[in-house]
């Protein structure tokens, strides 16, 4: 058995879809007389050649890389366990020095010292040694942590400088230890983050393998904190990998269980924020809560661009950004002689509304005082997180805007856990748009069994209104600001899902290796430039590819009367199947430096069905954007006396080709 025949019987044998039969080129023949001598063929079938390319067959999605990068992702939250845990350690440590005087690493809230009117000198110490790292360390640790993991990833293949890893949750923990209104999660996403890249840089991976472990590091350094593994995982998907597939979230998700894993162990299984538990919502209840939603969403809009109004504001200062945190931090110490509970962390401050043991009173400051500290931090730009501010003011705003509509409204009966949480929830949906990350981390965080309904409600309305009133969010505004594009929706890849069919062209220009190179140039001069392609594929009488050959070759060949194209011929190995993606035509495409790839039958090896051509390809693209955005109605009901007619159109797709020419 010869090899074409072999490699015939195994394609055969695997049953591959040929998408098409029939072909229709224009052949130009050989003007000279009947006389002319009859030509040798000197170049071999390409069949061969082209079978073994093996071009156009999608790889799977899942390899052996997977699992390296899933041990990878282990080791990386694993180390991340014990980092989030040092983070909370290092808090407890600075806190208590700072504010009692006292070297212990138990976590506490500064808002119980007794330090007077001297307490407005504490943040102002810790916003001096912060901006001295950031001067002289690195600038990166400025900010909240998400914004700059993301600037990485879409602008840096994801290498993060080494030593963030250790700058950032150091500076962190100094400003929210000294009164800073923070919470942990930023600057540990950030670490996390930055350990992952570190690891990615110092072993041979791809940019977007390195993505991957970056997210990794980040979300299990927040499962670490807050034993919320699903929100951790959809946080990635929402706020760091800009898309979704196998390859990346399997990772992902053995790094988030295993550092909510490591929660468990040194936490024990309790949530984050226990509650007793809250009644299921009724049908007038929900749509309070959908309302509630909104509100607290477009709060969530207006915290987010108060932010960045207090951001400039900084800017236009004379004086160097070093100084900055200082002066955000008086302001800061300011607020908290005011009111103690908006210094720190507060996660205290959540319980006690979520619980309802906060008066209204208690509430309104909470909500005023801890935005305005919050703001006045985050403008200038020291180091911490934007989650847990986040979480109480929505939480104090969501308690107050229940209040407010069981006052108006007494037939209501509305919970106030119920609603506390519905705008904790909203607050972080309307201010960053991760809309399935804060209803599963309400949910993961106090474990309440009839919340996922209100809070799908309440946060799909913020989400909505976020889209409306607000360009960028709270995590994207700073990058944005460089001129960095951040995706906002994952839309389908036309390139992976369109077959090349879609694209193929059947009527084309092709020519014989009997045709005589002088009789060609003779037909071109009788053409413009624009009537060939750069590239002509040469074929036999039975549509087999014998190779290619260049135009410019035909004109530029100094050739005796009879030379052939044959000789001037060259073969490619770049080639695709009716079965192939247009993502491998465009590979194919770049890889051949030429203007066309051929478009080759699987059960017929070496026959040419079409050729693929960077005009088809965006011509494929405009026509399927077109079809999937372009309303249309493909029903049709009509009144006929009394009865109603309903009239289907019949949807398909019929491909033409024209009759083969002379």
């Amino acid at each position: 058995m010869d090899l074409i025949t072999a490699l015939m019987l195994s394609c055969i044998a695997y049953g591959v879809f040929n998408g098409a039969n029939e072909i229709n080129y224009t052949v130009m023949t050989n003007e000279n007389d009947d006389s002319a001598p009859e030509p040798i063929l000197i170049s071999p079938s390409m069949a061969p050649l082209l079978e073994a390319a093996h071009v156009g067959r999608a790889k799977g999605l899942i390899d052996r890389r997977v699992l390296y990068l899933c041990w990878l992702a282990f080791i990386i939250a694993l180390i991340m366990g014990f980092v989030s845990k040092g983070l909370v350690m290092l808090i407890g440590f600075f806190t208590n020095l700072f504010f009692y005087g006292a070297f212990s690493v138990q976590f506490s809230s500064p808002a119980g010292n007794h330090l007077g009117a001297w307490v407005i000198l504490i943040p102002v110490i810790g916003g001096l040694i912060v901006g001295v790292m950031a001067r002289y360390g690195s600038s990166a640790i400025r900010g909240h942590g998400i914004p700059e993991a993301m600037e990485q990833v879409l602008e840096n293949e994801s290498r993060i400088p080494p030593k963030i890893t250790f700058l950032k949750p150091l500076s962190a923990a100094i400003a929210i230890g000294t009164g800073g209104p923070f919470g942990a999660e930023g600057p540990i996403i950030a670490t996390g983050g930055a350990l992952g890249s570190f690891f990615g840089q110092i072993l041979k991976t791809t940019p977007e393998e390195r993505k991957i472990v970056l997210a990794a590091g980040a979300t299990a350094g927040m499962a670490a904190i807050f034993g919320s593994p699903v929100a951790a995982v959809l946080l990635a998907i929402e706020l760091l990998l800009f898309e979704f597939s196998p390859r990346s979230i399997i990772p992902v998700c053995v790094a988030c269980v295993t550092g909510a894993g490591i929660h468990i162990a040194m936490n024990g299984t309790a949530p984050m924020f226990p509650l007793p538990l809250l009644q299921a919502p009724g049908g007038l209840d929900l749509l309070v809560y959908t309302v509630i939603g909104v509100l607290i969403g477009t709060l969530g809009v207006i915290a987010s661009k108060i932010v960045y109004v207090a951001e400039d504001l900084f800017e236009k200062l004379p004086l160097h950004w070093m100084w900055w945190p200082a002066l955000g931090g008086a302001g800061v110490g300011i607020i908290g002689w005011i009111a103690p509970d908006t210094l720190g962390v507060g996660y205290s401050n959540i319980q006690h509304v979520l619980e309802g043991s906060l008066a209204l009173k208690a509430l309104l400051l909470l909500c005023i005082l801890k935005f305005a500290s919050w703001a006045i931090a985050l403008g200038s730009g020291t180091s911490g997180g934007t989650l847990a501010p986040l979480l109480t003011i929505g939480s104090a705003a969501g308690a107050l805007t229940g209040m407010l509509a069981t006052q108006l409204f007494p037939s209501l009966h509305l919970s106030p856990g119920m609603a506390a949480l519905i705008g904790m929830a909203s607050m972080f949906t309307g201010a960053s748009r991760a809309l399935l990350t804060s209803i599963v981390f309400a949910f993961e965080t106090t474990l309440q069994p009839f919340i996922l309904l209100p809070l799908l409600a309440s946060c799909t309305s913020a989400y909505l209104a976020s889209f409306l009133l607000m360009k960028n969010t709270i995590m994207t505004e700073k990058i944005a600001r460089r001129g960095i594009t951040v995706p906002q929706a994952y839309a389908p890849d036309y390139f992976d899902r369109l077959n090349v069919m879609e694209a193929a062209l059947f009527d084309f220009f092709a020519v014989t290796e009997r045709d005589s190179i002088a009789a060609l140039c003779r037909i071109f001069k009788n053409e413009t430039e624009t009537d060939f392609p750069e590239t002509i594929p040469v074929v036999d009488e039975q549509d087999m590819l014998k190779g290619f050959v260049r135009t410019q070759d035909i004109k530029n060949t100094p050739a005796p009367a009879h030379a052939l194209i044959s000789s001037i011929q060259f073969q490619t190995k770049h080639l695709v199947y009716p079965d192939s993606k247009l993502k491998d035509a465009i590979h194919q495409l770049s890889a051949s430096k030429t203007d066309l790839v051929p478009v080759m039958s699987r059960t017929e090896p070496g026959k040419i069905l079409g050729i693929i051509t960077a005009r088809s390809v965006l011509d494929a693209y405009a026509n399927a954007q077109k079809r999937n955005f372009s309303p249309a109605r493909t029903i049709y009901i009509r009144k006929r006396g009394i009865r109603i007619i309903v009239h289907a159109r019949e949807m398909h797709l019929k491909r033409t080709r024209p009759k083969r020419k002379a």
